[in-house]
């Protein structure tokens, strides 16, 4: 299992982004988290296999429907476990 961390910039919050992204992550099988950040950012750890983290970067890349995603950074991390996929405050 491969874990990446995102920070996903440009119109993100209060766009239904988080709730959608853990959909996504539990279709996928993706385990981790996702929160909004300071500066109107939404950060997350995701973790799984290289095809679900591929669909899920990609799906992040344009979000829910009102999201406007302008810039999406993604490092790679050492293996995390997680037991789901959360919204985090």
């Amino acid at each position: 299992m491969e874990t990446v961390h995102l920070v996903i910039k440009g119109n993100v919050q209060g766009v239904y982004y988080r709730a959608s992204a853990k959909e996504k992550a539990n279709e996928l099988g993706v385990k981790g988290w996702i929160k909004n950040s300071p500066g109107g950012q939404v950060e997350a750890m995701a973790c799984g296999n290289k095809e679900q983290l591929e669909k899920f970067i990609e799906w992040c890349r344009g979000g829910p429907k009102y999201a406007e995603v302008s810039d999406i950074i993604v490092t790679t991390r050492g293996e995390e476990n997680f037991n789901d996929f959360s919204i985090k405050k």
